[in-house]
């Protein structure tokens, strides 16, 4: 038997070793499918309508505070600063409801201002008195706890908070100014304001080991989460890691399928990073066994390559290339939030 099959047979009968993961990660041709059936009958397992939670994000704001290396976001020249105004946030989200969409996400850079907590968490009171059914996902970075508790208290329903890499002495060095043990607090603040916690890593950062992915991996059994990504590392043009090597895709897929084995009810979602990085790269996230995409509807067309987050030219993914994906990986779309723990 050779090494790649006897880790196949280990993944199937719950063996989850540091060794095991790591040999898996590398896993390709036949034994990389088996990897994704396996993800994929542990998805349908957890979550038997086969459907794909949707939903639209609005980048409320770049600006930041923070410098990351593999962001674009923080070169000032190039990208000028802009916030999104309460009548536009709102006739936004009047569109994409009726677009029949009921999960939203509010992402912005790093701004810990009281002032832009404290607009934001209105504009979370006036889409939710507007639509009471709409889900709310906030990803605005480190902040306070009581101003997690803010945006909890103006009925925002989940956060993200992406540890990016476990390995503290990296995480500091591709972001400068912050430590991964100020990080972990702050998931547990959100964990403790009463949100439904999502978080993920980076895949391929430069420095990154395979030691540290599956590090990465045992690491997300630390909290308990609704959702967990892994985004391809793309090296951004205007960042510090713009002559880095990508990311490599297979390990990538590799990893969501290990997330979806391990911790079978995560939702789980295919990032437009995996497509900018490979064409079909998100349809191929979905049959690693994600279950989650975004429509890029919006932010306003004219402010999107001012969000450059990955890249000043990122994919933005729209209806139907969603559809067409969701539809091709035998799935269907949510028209509403999945279930999740």
């Amino acid at each position: 038997m050779t090494k790649d099959n006897q880790t196949l047979d280990e993944l199937k009968n719950g063996v989850l070793r540091h060794r095991t993961i790591k040999n898996a990660l590398l896993f390709r041709g036949d034994c990389q499918q088996s990897l994704f059936a396996l993800a994929r009958k542990a998805r349908e397992a957890a979550f038997a309508s086969r459907s794909v939670e949707v939903r639209s994000v609005i980048e409320l704001s770049n600006i930041c505070r923070r410098k990351c290396k593999f962001c674009n976001i923080h070169n000032y020249e190039k990208h000028k600063k802009y916030l999104i105004d309460s009548s536009r946030f709102i006739s936004i989200v009047d569109h994409i409801y009726k677009r029949g969409r009921r999960v939203l996400l509010l992402q912005s850079g790093e701004n810990p201002s009281e002032n832009f907590i404290d607009l934001t968490a209105g504009y979370i009171r006036l889409a939710k008195r507007r639509y009471p059914g709409l889900k709310i996902i906030l990803c605005l970075g480190n902040l306070g706890l009581r101003q997690y508790g803010k945006l909890r208290s103006a009925e925002a329903d989940r956060y993200i908070l992406k540890f990016e890499t476990s390995n503290a002495k990296l995480y500091s060095k591709v972001k400068p100014g912050d430590t991964l043990l100020r990080r972990t607090i702050c998931m547990r603040y959100v964990e403790r304001t009463g949100f439904s916690l999502g978080t993920g890593n980076i895949v391929g950062l430069p420095g990154q080991s395979l030691n540290d992915l599956a590090d990465d991996l045992l690491f997300l059994g630390k909290f308990k989460l609704s959702m967990a990504s892994a985004s391809v590392f793309i090296p951004g043009e205007d960042s510090a890691y713009r002559n880095e090597p990508a990311g490599d895709l297979d390990i990538t897929l590799n990893y969501i399928s290990l997330m979806r084995i391990i911790y079978p009810r995560l939702i789980i979602p295919s990032t437009s990073s995996m497509e900018k990085l490979r064409k079909g790269g998100q349809y191929l996230g979905l049959m690693a066994g994600a279950n989650s995409v975004t429509i890029h509807d919006g932010t306003p067309e004219e402010l999107k390559n001012s969000f450059p987050i990955y890249s000043v030219n990122r994919m933005t993914p729209n209806e139907p290339h969603i559809k067409a994906i969701v539809e091709k990986a035998g799935l269907t779309l949510s028209k509403k939030e999945l279930p999740h723990v």
